[in-house]
Formats: structure tokens, C-alpha cells, sequence
């Protein structure tokens, strides 16, 4: 690494007008990632037409902040309205609204924003770093590995939104199966659409999400007519000291870990980051049975694996040319526009620009906690209206957001159908989280399943006999069985003492 380069970006990243851009653009982000159904990827392509008038480093500045900024953003309607802004903060809510709730919407807010950061820096520094290195590991992932990966992601679904493992699997079976409907994508064959050319497509995964988490929400509220209508009128963020972050020091590093390395693997993103990070700690917790509850670790985990997945993604996008997800995609559209070529020869023709481009997210994921702030102050004006204005709000923006995903009427329809889904299934206590995760990892999990097939001719065993995706499946199955076989130690334990106690 070239010291000089590396100080010669800094420099140019903190003039007064990159810098403006730097916070212009992490502030749109954390706006556009709260609201539902406008995701980061929107709020870029939005955007895009103003760059025109811009030099390349600030408008490239500008979008790439903003992508930082986004995916916190996410987190805020996940905690306070059990909304998710973005399929990256479904797995917030499962501990974010509890905490809410419990009337402790403010430090579970500012949980999100303090592990925000730290996934936001982390990811940043191993770009600064590792960048050629971990691309080149990345283009040796191959099918097993991606369908390894999302069975460790599937482990967490008999554990998440009910007591009942039956019912949360059930749950799961359901979202895969959900998300089989549309064009086979390996022969491109019609299932599941009866004719229906709007099905041709599939579905949506951001009407399903906001219909199963938001809208179910409201119509519990109301149905159940809850005395705690307006508990959540008063919202001010607390102060995280260091010491209570450190606490949790180990559950942001190996989140960390988990979504800037999850985020490298092109096409995979923060959604399946934050889910294999949520399972790993509540796997690892010794208050499993906080998680779902209100568990300050379910918060921790998933908010800092999406950041960090958001700064993983960049290395395929800048140093091979490969969109690491969907909004990198754009970015990268975006730097062909200015005439920009990402892959291995901008880092030999254009360094200065890649380092502004890894300091712009630096200090983005840095002044996260101003943005987070300022945002926070709005919603939670908004959250002083009595219930039954802010539920018509709720529903209003769902229907909005859900229609905004593809200007599509039938969106909004699918939407109504899973919010009174979602709230059948939380009555009678099924899992609507299970089923989103289910939807989520469903279409990589069948895709790289069967691509794999077609690879190896058919041999099962390559899945196990490939090194890398041999060890997440024993992970897997691990993960799997550990609470039974800790269960099983814990009461054989038990015995022994009692036995020797007896004696």
C-alpha cells in the first residue's frame, strides 16, 4: 500500500465540498433506508440525474454515502413500528420491536447506531487492506459454497417468532415455497403462476416483508385493542458508554466479521448477513431464550453484519467489477456513467479515486451517528400521534412503499393479502419472521442447489467433499444439534451431582 496515495486521499476526501457530499449523501441514505419499500437502490437511481451536473469525485462520493447511510437507516422503522426499511433489517426486528415494546425504544436505537458504526468502519479498514486479496478468495466460491451457506442461514428459523420449532419450520417451508412461484431459474419454466402473468416474475420480497411484519402489526394493535396503544409516544436516545459496548465485544466482532465476509461473496448482500450473524449469536448466547424477547444482542448482530456487508460488497463492485448486491449493481452503473471502469485496472489507473471512495464510506459510517440522531428526533415525532392516526399512517406508507417497488397495483394487493396472513400466523403462533427468512434465502438456496447438480454431474458428495462448503455444512448441522446435545449435557450434569450429592 502506497502511504502517500492513501494520505493523498484522505485529504481530498475531507475538503470542505467532498465533505459536504459526504454528509449530504449519508443523510438522503439513512432518509431513504428508514422508509419502507424505498431502498437504497432507489434513493441512488433517484439521485443519479443530479450527479450529471457534478464532478466525478463528488457525485461518486455522494452515492456511495449514501449507500453507508442506508444501511442503518433500515433500523429505525424496524425498532419503533416493527417496520423493516430494508430486507437487510428484517432480522432487527425480531429483538428491535420487543425492546420498544418494553418502552426501551431509545437504547435500542442507539444500540443500532453504535453497531452500525463499528460494522460500518470495520468493513472499511479490511477494504482499505485486504481488498485484492479477499477478491481473489472470493472468485474461488462457487455453487456448494453459496448453497452451504444459506442451510448455516436456514438453522436459525426453528429458533426465531414462536416457542413452537414445528411451527417456525413450518413457517420457513412456507417462504421457500412462496418464493419458488414465478420462472424456474435454471430451465425458465412457469411454476406456481396458474396463468397469472403478474406472478411470471415472482413475488416481491418488500411487499411480503412490509405486510408481515407492518401491516400484521397494526391489525394486532387494533384487533386486540391493547392498552399500550401509545407506548411508544416518548422516544429519546439513550447514551451508550464504551463499557456497555464492550460487553458485547465479541458479538461485534464476529458480526463484523460475517458481513463484510458475507458481503464480498457476489450477489449475496446484508439480508443473508445479518440473518447468519443473528443465529451465530444466539447460538453462542447464554440467554437463548432473551432472543425474540428483547434481547439486546439480536440487535447488536444484525445491524453491524448489514453495514458491514454494505462495505464488503464494494470490494467485488471496485476491485473485479462484480456487483456484490443489488445497490452496488447501480453504483457500478454509476461509475460506468462517468466514464469509470471498475475492475482490477482502477486500481492501477485511478488509486486516488479509489481511496476517496473508501474514505467517503469511512467518515460515512463514522458521522452515522449524527445522521442516526437527526432521523431518530423525526420519527419520534411522528410517534407522539395517538395510535390510531399513527396506525392509519402505517398502513398508508406500506401501501406506498409496496406500490413503489414496481408501480405496480398488484404489489399493494400482495401486501394486504400477507399483512392478514402475517397476523393469522402471529394469533395462532406461527412465525411471519421464519417465513420472510424462508423467502430470503429460498430462491440461492434452490438456484446454487441445483447449478451445482448440473456442474458435478450429479454427485451429492461434492457437497460435503468440497473443503469450504463441507465445513459450513458441518457448522450447519452443528449449529443445528447443539441445543439438543447441550441440553442432553446439561441434565446429564445434573444427575451427576445429584447423584453424587446422594451419596
Amino acid at each position: 500500500m502506497d502511504l502517500q496515495l492513501l494520505l493523498d486521499g484522505l485529504l481530498t476526501t475531507i475538503t470542505p465540498a467532498n465533505l459536504a457530499m459526504v454528509l449530504v449523501g449519508m443523510l438522503i441514505g439513512v432518509f431513504f433506508g428508514s422508509l419502507p419499500g424505498i431502498s437504497s437502490s432507489m434513493g441512488i437511481v433517484l439521485m443519479l440525474p443530479f450527479t450529471y451536473y457534478m464532478g466525478i469525485l463528488p457525485s461518486i462520493i455522494l452515492l456511495v454515502a449514501l449507500y453507508a447511510g442506508s444501511a442503518y437507516g433500515g433500523s429505525i422503522t424496524a425498532i419503533l413500528f416493527n417496520t423493516p426499511g430494508t430486507p437487510e433489517s428484517v432480522a432487527t426486528t425480531f429483538d428491535g420491536y420487543p425492546m420498544t415494546q418494553k418502552g426501551k425504544a431509545g437504547r435500542a436505537l442507539s444500540l443500532a447506531i453504535s453497531a452500525s458504526a463499528f460494522g460500518g468502519i470495520f468493513s472499511v479498514l479490511i477494504m482499505l487492506f485486504l481488498a485484492p486479496p479477499l477478491s481473489s478468495v472470493a472468485l474461488n466460491i462457487q455453487s456448494a459454497e453459496y448453497f452451504a451457506l444459506t442451510i448455516l442461514g436456514l438453522t436459525v428459523i426453528s429458533s426465531i417468532g414462536t416457542k413452537s420449532p414445528v411451527k417456525a419450520i413450518a413457517s420457513g417451508m412456507i417462504g421457500i415455497m412462496i418464493a419458488m412461484i414465478g420462472m424456474d431459474p435454471i430451465v425458465g419454466a412457469d411454476r406456481f403462476t396458474f396463468g397469472n402473468i403478474e406472478l411470471m416474475n415472482g413475488l416481491e420480497m418488500i411487499p411480503i416483508m412490509i405486510g408481515a411484519f407492518a401491516l400484521a402489526e397494526v391489525l394486532n394493535q387494533v384487533t386486540e385493542n391493547h392498552k399500550n396503544l401509545n407506548m411508544n409516544n416518548k422516544v429519546s436516545l439513550e447514551t451508550i458508554k464504551i463499557i456497555e459496548l464492550i460487553k458485547h465485544k465479541w458479538v461485534l466482532l464476529k458480526s463484523a466479521i460475517i458481513g463484510t465476509v458475507i458481503g464480498i461473496l457476489p450477489g449475496t448482500g446484508g439480508s443473508i448477513a445479518s440473518i447468519v450473524s443473528y443465529g451465530e449469536a444466539m447460538r453462542s448466547s447464554k440467554n437463548k431464550e432473551n432472543f425474540g424477547q428483547g434481547e439486546e444482542e439480536g440487535i447488536v448482530a444484525p445491524e453491524t453484519a448489514n453495514n458491514a456487508a454494505a462495505g464488503g460488497a464494494m470490494i467485488p463492485t471496485l476491485v473485479l467489477g462484480i456487483p456484490g448486491s443489488p445497490t452496488t449493481a447501480i453504483i457500478l452503473a454509476a461509475l460506468a456513467l462517468q466514464g469509470l471502469q471498475p475492475g482490477p485496472q482502477l486500481m492501477t489507473e485511478q488509486p486516488l479515486m479509489l481511496y476517496c471512495i473508501f474514505f467517503s464510506m469511512l467518515i460515512a459510517s463514522i458521522t452515522v451517528f449524527i445522521g442516526g440522531r437527526l432521523g431518530v428526533k423525526a420519527f419520534a415525532a411522528v410517534l407522539k400521534l395517538p395510535y390510531s392516526i399513527l396506525g392509519t399512517l402505517i398502513v398508508l406508507l406500506s401501501m406506498v412503499g409496496s406500490y413503489a417497488v414496481g408501480n405496480s397495483m398488484f404489489n399493494v394487493w400482495v401486501m394486504l393479502l400477507f399483512g392478514i396472513l402475517g397476523y393469522f400466523m402471529k394469533k395462532y403462533h406461527f412465525s411471519p419472521a421464519s417465513l420472510v427468512l424462508g423467502l430470503v434465502l429460498g430462491p440461492m438456496m434452490e438456484e446454487n442447489f441445483r447449478r451445482h447438480l448440473l456442474v458435478t454431474k450429479g454427485d451429492y458428495l461434492s457437497f460435503i467433499t468440497q473443503p469450504i462448503s463441507g465445513l459450513i455444512l458441518l457448522l450447519a448441522v452443528l449449529a443445528l444439534f447443539y441445543p439438543v446435545i447441550s441440553k442432553f449435557i446439561k441434565k446429564k450434569s445434573k444427575l451427576d451431582i445429584q447423584d453424587r450429592e446422594a451419596v
